[in-house]
């Protein structure tokens, strides 16, 4: 490539010379993009996912302490008239420690 002396290049000569960069690197950016995606296109076949989103992120199952307070409801008692006794008497976990 041919050396371009930027110093003796007038405004308009130096922003004509920019916008074909700039017209030259997109183009490049697009070519690449396009062997990119065909490359992930290529290795989906061998079962690996792509991540194109962190929507596919694993979710984080609920610790065992926290599912204890989820099931308050599992404690309540009918007593013979039809009442319903609620797990009275039980005290949460961060009042117990």
């Amino acid at each position: 490539m041919a050396k371009i002396d930027l110093d003796s290049l007038s405004i308009e000569e130096l922003a004509a010379l920019r916008d074909r960069a700039i017209d030259k690197l997109a183009e490049k950016v697009v070519a690449r993009q396009a062997e990119l995606e065909a490359e992930i296109e290529r290795l989906s076949q061998y079962g690996k996912a792509s991540k194109k989103s962190p929507a596919t992120a694993p979710v984080a199952k609920p610790k065992k302490r926290d599912e204890s307070k989820g099931d308050e409801s599992k404690g309540d008692e009918v007593k013979s008239d039809g009442e319903v006794r609620t797990g009275e008497g039980t005290e949460p976990i961060a009042e117990a420690a």
